[in-house]
């Protein structure tokens, strides 16, 4: 089964200026959803991005270092509920956490506030996960929802009340380009948004087309719920690489290197994870999957 792909749209005009501060705004967007950026999925993109209508089993192969490496399975897609959220979480760590390369560059360890944020969305019901026969979490899409904010809000400061110092500074840049992009600016017409927050699956079944069917998935809750817009940020490149695939297109960068507080570079990860990137996808042109 293939992901229907939608022509990059022509960038909006509008009346806000499009740089500021020394940042790229190619269009606006909402204030940046209050979780944590999308994980790295793999180097691999074309295997990551197979899908198939259909499921078959193989038998594990085991490595030369004596892991096992799925080359086929079988698998469903289901929607995350509340009490899957220690499950959810474990795979995160396994997983995702460890990968992410803001997580990575700052060494952020064990951080429960990065937990808390992960799984906030959940109660969005609107998050799916890839599960083998036996019930193991093969993958995962947490999904929000933004909903157009009252013109005389506040946008609520997340890094003033983190006390882990670490997830702080990731979160005070999150805060930044909240303050400097609003997507509902960009989609007036739109009052709620679909917040693709965390794509991660498991290393051992990359290459199955998981991500692709989560995707799918998701593409189906927004046909169904009537919602048009599918919002993304990446803070990895291989991340950004992998919704590109998927039809996404770009509405701003923050270079790391242009985010300074008090003159300072504050996240600085390794090449190429050089910058925060929001892309969107409008699904209003594609067909419902028949998964």
């Amino acid at each position: 089964m293939e992901i229907h792909n939608l022509p990059e749209q022509a960038l909006l005009k509008s009346n806000r200026p499009f740089t500021k501060n020394g940042t790229i705004i190619l269009e606006a967007r909402y204030t940046i959803s209050d979780l944590y950026p999308i994980a790295r999925l793999t180097k691999k993109m074309d295997s990551a991005l197979k899908v198939s209508s259909t499921t078959t089993t193989t038998t594990p192969t085991t490595t030369t270092n004596g892991t096992q490496k799925i080359e086929d399975s079988s698998y469903t897609i289901e929607l995350i509920k509340p009490k899957d959220a220690e499950e959810v979480l474990t795979m995160l760590k396994k997983f995702f956490f460890k990968d992410e390369p803001l997580n990575t560059f700052l060494n952020l360890g064990e951080c429960k506030e990065l937990e808390e944020y992960s799984l906030k969305c959940i109660k969005d019901d609107c998050s799916f996960k890839a599960v083998d026969k036996n019930g193991k979490i093969l993958g995962v899409f947490l999904n929000g929802l933004l909903k157009r904010p009252a013109p005389d809000a506040v946008p609520e400061k997340s890094a003033e009340g983190c006390e882990h110092p670490k997830f702080r500074k990731i979160l005070a840049m999150m805060d930044y380009i909240e303050e400097e992009f609003n997507l509902f600016d960009l989609f007036p017409s739109v009052d709620v948004i679909l917040d693709g927050k965390i794509l991660s699956v498991d290393t051992n079944c990359r290459g199955l087309g998981i991500a692709g069917r989560l995707t799918e998935h998701t593409m189906n809750y927004m046909h169904e719920h009537n919602i048009k817009i599918f919002h993304v940020l990446c803070s990895s490149h291989y991340s950004a690489r992998v919704m590109e695939k998927l039809g996404f297109h770009d509405v701003y960068r923050l270079n790391y290197a242009d985010y300074k507080v008090n003159g300072q570079v504050v996240l600085a990860p390794a090449a190429p994870h050089v910058a925060a990137r929001i892309l969107v996808k409008d699904i209003s042109e594609t067909t419902k999957s028949t998964l």
